[in-house]
């Protein structure tokens, strides 16, 4: 066996996003955004007709704000603190859910806030890629951490082993949104979250 592994996610995990997104959508398209805690293309609406986004529409706004905004993210509180005490026990890599046209630029985004982990690009439901980097590095033990329910559920299913954490780093989404059926335990902040993650991490 080698070194145990924390495989987290990004975006309301390290960084937050929403914030940012809602504040370009309506300085840039004139859209509102009023988060939706079951369908994410309902939260948007133009501001002139009250109009709703529309699904293929959000793909291609939110495309766009990887492609010229990611500077405007900010790092999670205890996000930096949290993952040097768990290097310190564990491997850590980031599993974000952005084509691998993103993949320089979200190892850019990360190093300039202090955050140099080996990054991996994935679309869809994360439990293949989960068990993919599982399977290839035979951690003694493994933390999944991620905001979405579904890719608790998908890791849930293809690696049942993974200790697994519910994390949503934007307050207003975390009270919209349940923990996670699928997930082991729910909490929000890392300055709790790190003993957690780093007693499963370490468990003998």
């Amino acid at each position: 066996m080698n070194r145990p592994l924390l495989i987290s996610d990004c975006d309301e995990v390290l960084l937050h996003m929403m914030r940012h997104f809602s504040e370009w959508l309506s300085s840039e398209y004139a859209i509102d955004f009023v988060p939706h805690p079951e369908d994410f293309s309902k939260s948007m609406h133009y501001r002139n007709n009250g109009e709703p986004v529309g699904r293929e529409q959000m793909w291609l706004l939110l495309d766009g704000f990887f492609k010229t905004e990611m500077h405007r993210q900010t790092l999670v509180p205890h996000a930096l603190e949290a993952l040097g005490r768990v290097a310190e026990v564990a491997d850590i890599v980031i599993l974000t859910n952005l084509g691998d046209q993103f993949h320089a630029s979200r190892v850019a985004q990360l190093d300039a806030v202090g955050i140099r982990h080996h990054v991996v690009c994935n679309l869809g439901a994360k439990g293949p890629a989960v068990a993919k980097l599982i399977d290839s590095r035979e951690p003694a033990r493994s933390v999944f951490v991620d905001d979405i329910p579904a890719h608790h559920r998908s890791v849930s299913e293809h690696k049942p082993g993974v200790w697994r954490l519910h994390m949503i780093a934007d307050p207003v989404i975390a009270k919209l949104i349940a923990p996670a059926p699928a997930a082991h335990k729910r909490i929000d902040d890392w300055a709790e979250a790190v003993d957690w993650v780093i007693d499963r991490l370490t468990l003998d």
